[in-house]
């Protein structure tokens, strides 16, 4: 049952975030990929992601136990960090920390998550905003 409720959760979210794009304002320049394309994108899997407990659930699903649950909450607060901190210190800077503490606690030792946090944060930077021309936050470094 539980399975379901979370899907039902899914598709609900990916609804809202699909709605959410759609009223994205588009510039007097059109381009092939629009600002809404990666939102749609986002939502559209997350809403088939949502599909799948929905009709196949797990017959009998195992929760975390209590430390399993601590290591959720770390991470959605992480990513809430994230979210808040985003335009105050930009892109590059705020992915690096999310990445390397997030690649932390999911067992990387804690230099090695670092560095990837660091190669992961600039490499999403070249390729999308170097590359594709996207706009990313700007810290107060400029990038």
């Amino acid at each position: 049952m539980s399975d379901r409720i979370f899907g039902v959760v899914c598709l609900l979210l990916a609804g809202f975030y699909i709605y959410s794009a759609s009223t994205i304002e588009l510039g007097f320049i059109e381009t092939p990929v629009g600002p809404r394309a990666f939102p749609y994108i986002i939502g559209t899997l997350l809403a088939l992601g949502g599909l799948y407990p929905i009709l196949v659930p797990d017959e009998r699903p195992d929760w975390p136990d209590m430390r399993g649950m601590i290591e959720i909450v770390f991470a959605v607060a992480v990513l809430i960090a994230y979210a808040f901190l985003l335009e105050d210190v930009g892109f590059v800077i705020a992915t690096a920390f999310a990445a390397a503490l997030l690649g932390w606690r999911l067992g990387t030792p804690p230099l090695r998550a670092a560095v990837s946090g660091v190669l992961i944060s600039v490499g999403i930077y070249v390729i999308f905003h170097l590359i594709l021309g996207l706009s990313l936050a700007r810290g107060p470094w400029g990038f």
